[in-house]
């Protein structure tokens, strides 16, 4: 008998690649909830999961993770039995100027989600966290275990507040959740506004790449693919009841080496805008991923060398499109 799982956030940049890798099983049937907020066009989510709209083991709720009412409608009609909860405002940027919206969605929204799980009895709950939640780590590379009191943006801590109540849901209603901390995702269908596709759109149309700080900020990027296996371990794991994993590649690139391997990808140089360092912003983040590999069996297999390449090409394809269309 097939098994039923809600998507949150769905047909987004992660949460559409889970579709395609659920539905190239057998043995699922996915609802997904997306409310198509402006934050980028939602043209571009709805094409994330055009393939799927005509396959009877897939259904798209346009709903708002902030209406409790609109969401027990979706919990009755489905009888859950996992849910991946991805849905959120996302960026640690935009974070700063709205502070309030990223609580009402990341934090409330999320409670929502884990009252429903609580009153329809769904045993697993998977939640998208970020390795922003670890703020200026001292430690490297970061843990699990390290102390996560001091985020330094509005969405970093409404992530770490998300775990917590992740936690406690846990602790009290017999809800298995897995926290996910996702260490910068890139691949095709990313975000325009992150920094891979956005560096790709300035150097393709040869306009000047914001470049804040020196240059020497590193970052553990993650391929997409590689997160999506990560998740799907998440969705089968009962080994404990409250878990948390770090998912990442568990190698860093200072972001002058990144803009000159995208240079050499697309085939252009890039303009440097130098700015200096944004508020929220850290140096550094680096995934140990020890534990997400004894306890997942979690495998990155693409790193940066042959992920940007492979961005690169479906960029570059879609930029072609996009001009053929335009004539």
């Amino acid at each position: 008998m097939d098994k039923n799982i809600l998507i949150t956030g769905g047909a987004g940049f992660i949460g559409s690649h889970l579709v395609d890798r659920l539905l190239a099983e057998n043995g699922w049937r996915v609802a997904v909830v997306d409310n198509f907020n402006g934050f980028y066009d939602p043209a571009i989510k709805r094409a994330n999961l055009a393939p799927h709209a005509a396959d009877s083991r897939f259904r798209l709720y346009e709903a708002d993770i902030c209406s409790a009412e609109s969401l027990h409608e979706i919990f009755a009609e489905n009888r859950f039995d996992a849910i991946v909860h991805l849905a959120a405002w996302a960026g640690v940027r935009p974070s700063l100027l709205n502070p309030k919206l990223y609580n009402e969605v990341n934090v409330c929204g999320t409670l929502n989600l884990l009252d429903l799980a609580k009153e329809f009895g769904v045993r697993q709950f998977v939640f998208g966290s970020s390795s922003s939640v670890y703020g200026i780590n001292s430690k490297i590379p970061f843990s699990e275990d390290d102390r996560i009191a001091q985020p330094i943006s509005p969405y970093a801590a409404t992530k770490a507040a998300g775990e917590l109540l992740c936690h406690t849901y846990s602790h009290l209603y017999d809800v298995r959740t897995v926290c996910l901390r996702f260490f910068t995702v890139y691949g095709a269908r990313q975000r325009p506004d992150l920094a891979i596709h956005k560096f790709s759109k300035l150097i393709w149309d040869e306009k000047p790449i914001p470049v804040f700080g020196d240059g020497t900020t590193r970052r553990d990027y993650t391929y997409v693919d590689d997160i999506v296996q990560g998740v799907r371990a998440a969705i089968d794991y009962d080994r404990a009841q409250h878990e948390i994993f770090n998912l990442g590649e568990s190698q860093t690139i200072e972001l002058k080496d990144l803009i000159a391997l995208l240079e050499e990808s697309l085939g252009k140089k890039a303009i440097i805008d130098r700015q200096p360092m944004q508020p929220g912003d850290v140096p550094l983040t680096f995934a140990d991923i020890s534990k997400a590999r004894n306890l997942l069996g979690y495998n990155p297999t693409t790193k940066i060398g042959q992920g940007i390449p492979k961005f690169a090409e479906w960029f570059v394809e879609r930029q072609q499109r996009a001009a053929v269309e335009a004539v």
